[in-house]
């Protein structure tokens, strides 16, 4: 049978056991069941506890796995995300192209900057007949930069823009023996290019070639400065003179580039391309006419009308060391040996000669052909100076009055 105890709320729930039977019997009361029951669910439950337990163990060491596996990305147990962080290889190649990219917007803004300010010049009334090349605007009055190779040929021709104009130009001033000319064209309102200063470049450094290499107008080229200080003769009439400091690059230069704008990354002119050394021997060596105060002053010069004047001593030389006495005596490690003296030159009427060796003039050092040009510049001009030099062993000094230079 069976008794519940009404004093306690739950009924048989309530407590765990009952008073005896009358009759002695023990009896079996329903808490003693239900907590059978609840024993074995309990035991079911663990069970599954358990089993959840273990598949967790495994994840958490999937977990781990995944963690290696992603190589620490971020700690959130996916490979997925691991792979996502990318290999350092995929971070170098984004780099690069990064790199490439910076390189290209520089080449861009270089040529959107200077295309509306190089021409296209074709020489003489015939069209292409005499020549053809390429200008910088220089002025918005209508003045251009070219070589004085390429105008050469003829007083006039036509320039055309990448804008479409077409305008006539004349020969303002030519100047053959630095390959400097400057020319006009008859309209106005035209997009100058800034001039920058080629003593500031350094090799390796970025330029930008814009010309119209074998008529195909508007090309742009980048490369980079080459050599700096490079040199090649230019001729007028009977006289013949090194262009210094020349700028060498490996930027595509083709016929048609000459006059032409070599830009750095600024969009600054610091050269005017000049020539490609070969043909066919010479690809990636292009030169260009240096933009430094010198040549600026050649270009206001031709830009006036006026004739670029140039002292003149008349004698031709090459580098020499000096002889051990000398180099002693003087500090000197070379000097000028001339090579030839023009009959009737000033230096003729000095009576210098040949395989004498020039020390110095006015006390600056004289150890190159081109030194001796650059100390002749138009305030020498009818004005005397003095030459020390070495004869024989003997240590002379000789008083010359150069002359103007006539490139005629």
């Amino acid at each position: 049978m069976t008794t519940t105890s009404p004093d306690i709320p739950g009924g048989p729930f309530a407590s765990s056991s009952a008073p005896p039977a009358a009759n002695g019997e023990s009896v079996v009361d329903h808490d003693g069941a239900a907590s059978e029951r609840a024993t074995e669910r309990a035991r079911a439950n663990n069970g599954t506890e358990q089993t959840t337990d273990h598949a967790n163990n495994r994840a958490a060491g999937g977990h781990g796995l995944s963690d290696q596996l992603g190589g620490g990305a971020g700690g959130d147990g996916s490979e997925a995300a691991g792979r996502a962080k990318g290999p350092t290889t995929a971070t170098g190649a984004t780099a690069e192209a990064a790199a490439l990219d910076a390189y290209s917007q520089v080449v861009t803004r270089v040529a959107e900057a200077l295309l509306p300010s190089v021409a296209s010049l074709r020489v003489g009334a015939d069209g292409w007949a005499k020549g053809s090349g390429s200008a910088v605007a220089i002025s918005e009055d209508g003045f251009l930069v070219t070589s004085a190779h390429v105008v050469t040929g003829a007083p006039g021709g036509t320039a055309a823009f990448g804008d479409g104009r077409e305008l006539p130009y004349e020969v303002t001033g030519i100047d053959r023996l630095s390959d400097l000319a400057v020319v006009r064209v008859s309209g106005a309102g035209l997009a100058p290019a800034r001039l920058g200063d080629a003593d500031r470049l350094r090799v390796g450094q970025l330029v930008v070639a814009v010309g119209n290499p074998l008529g195909f107008a508007g090309s742009v080229s980048a490369g980079v400065v080459s050599a700096l200080g490079r040199s090649f003769a230019a001729q007028s009439g009977r006289h013949a003179r090194l262009v210094e400091n020349v700028i060498q690059t490996d930027a595509a230069l083709h016929p048609g580039n000459s006059g032409g704008a070599l830009a750095d990354s600024t969009a600054a002119v610091i050269g005017i391309n000049t020539a490609v050394v070969g043909p066919g021997i010479g690809q990636g060596l292009g030169l260009a006419v240096p933009i430094n105060a010198v040549t600026l002053g050649i270009i206001g010069s031709l830009m006036a009308g006026q004739r670029v004047r140039r002292a003149w001593l008349g004698i031709g030389g090459g580098s020499r060391p000096l002889p051990p006495r000398a180099a002693r005596d003087t500090g000197l490690t070379a000097g000028l040996e001339v090579t030839s003296v023009v009959a009737g030159s000033p230096a003729a009427r000095a009576g210098i000669r040949p395989e004498d060796l020039i020390l110095t003039i006015d006390d600056v050092p004289i150890a190159a052909i081109g030194e001796l040009q650059r100390l002749l510049s138009a305030d020498r001009i009818g004005r005397p100076v003095r030459v020390a030099l070495v004869r024989s062993g003997q240590r002379l000094d000789k008083e010359v009055v150069p002359s103007e230079l006539d490139d005629r």
